[in-house]
């Protein structure tokens, strides 16, 4: 009979999948034995496997560098990475050997960039697009950066007001950018983005404000939809209106060239994901090229700025199971050894679904059961399989422990959950675990920060 937890993944998924396999009833992540590093480290930890930032970014790379040969597309791509994705000094060390740009989003961002510059990660040719609505400290660190030498600092104007703190903080020709207020869903609770210059406005805007002035240039169009890059009528036709605006405004801009199609691609939260990522290119750069075509412009370069897509798939949750609890006839219980609220927020806050696996016991009879976290929060758990709202694990037998893992939670986590700072019910931060390869492709792992301590909570708390 076939009713042990592999025969389950394999009957309902196509597994072996990518950067997931199983040896010997025990779970392989990027071909790093998980189970190893339980006994080596102990848990809960969170993993980063630097790696798969490398091989996003140059996925994208390609995708895009196919769809350019095919269509004889005549523009430029740049790779923009969203820092406020993860800010980790290894992050960012991983992402700059590809040949990248950046994007930031806070005042602190361009301490940031100061940084990285200071460690020779960066050099001032660098592309950075300053995104947001920016208060003057903001303003005020943009202007600093281009007369220091970043002259190829973009910011990307989302209030008309903004523009006036680079009258006089700007020392020379400064390029800059516009955002495009786009529709939000229909679903969602606005009708209007309140980020950016409403369409019908954008045109006046640029010959009122930027024109007359001969030391800005209008360089870039931003267009940025909050649900991401996705085949479905709603990005389609916010596209096609941010680039007849971008038509409309290139008849008036000579020095207009860019195009920001800000908004990430999807990452994998369940297996048997099939979102084709070169069809997607392909129909945005169809749809532009067509558009210009049809208006008598060139075509624009193109920048992307990938945040969950470059790190997303990087990181990793593993817990304990320390305990079991049979609440009712139908409702059993798995809890781990942290809480899923401050380790994940996203599941919390957007009922965000991730790849949840076991470790180990793949050969074990499976059963439904919930995961509950250590906090006293009725709302610190987890119960969704990848594809239903149904979640199986093996089963546990007498004392034997059982370990599971979230996958594909690299980006925003750290962020949200304020990490280094205090936590709900005062459940400490996991230790965090760098996989990374050397130049000969070894494999390597580091501790990068031990288990949070009570000492570090209450010196934030004033004791």
């Amino acid at each position: 009979m076939n009713n042990k937890y592999i025969d389950l993944i394999q009957q309902t998924y196509d597994f072996p999948e990518e950067g997931f396999n199983v040896i010997d009833h025990q779970l392989y992540f990027n071909e790093i034995n998980l189970m190893k590093m339980v006994e080596q480290y102990g848990t809960p930890f969170k993993l980063t496997y630097l790696p798969k930032i490398s091989s996003q970014i140059q996925k994208a790379k390609s995708l895009f560098e196919n769809s350019f040969d095919k269509l004889h597309y005549k523009g430029k791509y740049y790779y923009c990475y969203c820092t406020k994705s993860s800010h980790f000094s290894f992050v960012l060390s991983e992402a700059l050997k590809n040949d990248i740009h950046l994007e930031t989003s806070s005042a602190f961002d361009i301490e940031l960039i100061k940084k990285l510059l200071i460690e020779k990660k960066i050099n001032k040719d660098v592309y950075i697009v300053c995104n947001g609505y920016k208060p003057k400290i903001y303003t005020d660190k943009i202007c600093e950066l281009y007369n220091d030498g970043f002259t190829n600092i973009i910011p990307v104007i989302d209030n008309k007001k903004e523009i006036h703190e680079y009258y006089y903080g700007v020392q020379g020709a400064l390029n800059l950018g516009i955002r495009i207020a786009s529709e939000e869903e229909p679903s969602y609770e606005f009708y209007t983005s309140r980020l950016g210059i409403r369409y019908d406005e954008i045109v006046d805007f640029y010959l009122e404000n930027i024109l007359p002035h001969p030391r800005f240039s209008l360089k870039m169009l931003h267009f940025f939809v909050n649900k991401g890059i996705k085949d479905d009528a709603f990005y389609w036709s916010e596209l096609k209106k941010c680039v007849d605006v971008y038509c409309d405004l290139k008849k008036h801009c000579d020095t207009l060239d860019s195009l920001n199609i800000g908004g990430g691609f999807p990452i994998r939260t369940r297996f048997n994901f099939n979102f084709d990522y070169q069809y997607m290119v392909e129909e945005i750069l169809l749809q532009v090229q067509s558009s210009c075509k049809q208006a008598g412009v060139s075509e624009p370069d193109i920048y992307t700025e990938f945040g969950s897509f470059t790190v997303g798939e990087s990181g990793a949750y593993i817990f304990s199971i320390l305990g079991e609890k049979q609440q009712n006839e139908s409702e059993r219980w798995y809890m781990i050894d942290s809480s899923l609220m401050t380790t994940m927020p996203d599941i919390w806050g957007i009922d965000q679904r991730y790849i949840l696996l076991p470790i180990n016991k793949w050969n074990h009879e499976y059963q439904r059961v919930n995961i509950g976290g250590l906090s006293c929060d009725v709302s610190d758990y987890y119960h969704y399989g990848m594809d239903i709202d149904r979640l199986y694990l093996p089963k546990i037998k007498d004392k034997e422990k059982l370990y599971l893992g979230f996958f594909h939670t690299g980006a925003y986590q750290d962020s949200l959950s304020g990490y280094g700072g205090i936590k709900h019910c005062l459940i400490p931060s996991p230790k965090h675990i760098i996989v990374e390869k050397d130049d000969a492709g070894h494999v390597h792992h580091r501790l990068f920060s031990v288990e949070q301590e009570s000492e570090q909570m209450l010196k934030v708390l004033g004791y």
